[in-house]
């Protein structure tokens, strides 16, 4: 359970520089792009990261970009559905989409990287709530790289070209992100947890993602539902790490267009974690001190949560209304 004293936005904008004492922060391996620990093999790593808005209604499905992303987050927004915040530093996919309205966590949740955040709009507190934590904010009035696509109705049809937007990065958000996770050859999960099949996860009633571990793959394949989840390009969408967070999720004071309430995530606090990696899982502790610091994964007795290098996702599971199973 969570311990944060959260009880709505104000959470998203009290941003603190907390340090790590214990000397847990993360450090990105030399040589190996910092958001997932694969080598870089010479690139040029010297640009900032670009967190963006996406949808996961029915209506946005297949996206396009998810799978070219080095971190994915999901969370519950209005009416149960689930949104994404992808980050982009490693590879930068022509396209994006669709992309969605920004909400009181994407704040926490894109701090730590110090870079730029899209999205199509959203509530001025919620707007101002990401420049309060350090971003660059991006969005269709603010300069190019958006776009709506013919073969889509809105709102379901805004979407971003991520080279475009990270060519207006000011001075204060050129520099690369720092590291968010450990990464090794030896991941801890792989070492020290229970062989896993199978990841059924429930966000609310209406956003119910599977992970199945694919060994000829080499990483974990997403459903929704009963229906595996794929790319427009046909791409089924995978990822190296799957990472489970128990969250608390409140009600804001502020409603959407239909007079609903807008949950708010908590995201400064603590809780326990799931991590899947290479068909296994292992039971952990997550920590994130403020709305600047990264998510701390740790053992429950002590010491860092090694990942696999690639891609993570991690979903953002609420304590009291989502569930985890593991087959």
């Amino acid at each position: 359970m969570a311990t944060a004293a959260a009880t709505g936005f104000l959470l998203s904008v009290a941003v603190s520089c907390v340090s790590d004492a214990g000397g847990s922060v993360p450090e990105a391996a030399p040589g190996a792009w910092p958001l997932t620990g694969v080598d870089a093999a010479g690139a040029d790593m010297a640009r900032p990261a670009l967190a963006v808005k996406v949808e996961n209604s029915p209506a946005a499905r297949p996206q396009t970009g998810l799978n070219a992303a080095d971190v994915v987050w999901e969370q519950v927004v209005e009416g149960g559905i689930s949104r994404f915040v992808a980050v982009y530093h490693s590879t930068l996919p022509p396209t994006v989409g669709p992309v969605r309205s920004v909400r009181p966590m994407d704040a926490p949740i894109a701090a730590p990287l110090h870079g730029l955040m899209a999205f199509s709009g959203g509530q001025a507190p919620f707007i101002e709530g990401a420049r309060a934590a350090g971003l660059q904010v991006v969005q269709p009035e603010t300069g190019p790289g958006f776009a709506r696509v013919g073969d889509r109705v809105a709102p379901h049809n805004t979407y971003v070209d991520p080279a475009a937007l990270l060519a207006q990065a000011d001075d204060g958000h050129r520099a690369p992100p720092p590291a968010q996770f450990w990464f090794g050859a030896e991941p801890t999960a792989v070492a020290d947890g229970a062989r896993t099949g199978s990841l059924d996860l429930a966000l609310s009633a209406i956003a119910e993602p599977q992970w199945t571990w694919s060994a000829g793959d080499g990483a974990w394949l997403r459903a929704e539902g009963a229906e595996s989840a794929f790319e427009t390009d046909g791409a089924r969408l995978r990822a190296t790490n799957v990472v489970v967070l128990r969250v608390d999720v409140v009600d804001t004071a502020f409603t959407d267009s239909a007079g609903t309430a807008v949950p708010e995530t908590v995201m400064v606090g603590d809780g326990v974690a799931l991590v899947a990696t290479g068909g296994h899982t292992l039971e952990a502790e997550w920590s994130k001190a403020s709305v600047g610091e990264p998510v701390v994964l740790a053992l429950p007795g002590g010491g860092p949560v090694v990942l696999s290098p690639g891609p993570t996702w991690l979903e953002l599971v609420p304590n009291t209304t989502g569930s985890v199973t593991v087959g």
